[in-house]
């Protein structure tokens, strides 16, 4: 699988997480949902890093890749 493959599977779930939210039971598990984005999340900063290393362009994405993390820890925290 390659980045954009990826990067198509993420937003399915994403796509999957928005629909499932709309659930009147969506309350359901909700410590288990923020600790799973806030691992997605740290996952994807990551990702997002590693790609734009290799690019040859300056890096864009560092100031994302630090709201991302900074978004993961907020959710693991509350």
């Amino acid at each position: 699988m390659n980045e954009l493959e990826a990067s198509l599977v993420i937003r399915a779930g994403a796509d999957q997480l928005m629909a499932a939210s709309t659930d009147p039971r969506s309350a359901e598990g909700y410590t288990a949902v923020k600790a799973n984005l806030s691992a997605a999340l740290e996952d994807i900063a990551e990702a997002l890093g590693n790609f734009e290393s290799g690019a040859p362009q300056p890096n864009r994405s560092t100031g994302w890749t630090q709201d991302l993390h900074r978004v993961a820890d907020d959710l693991a925290e509350h």
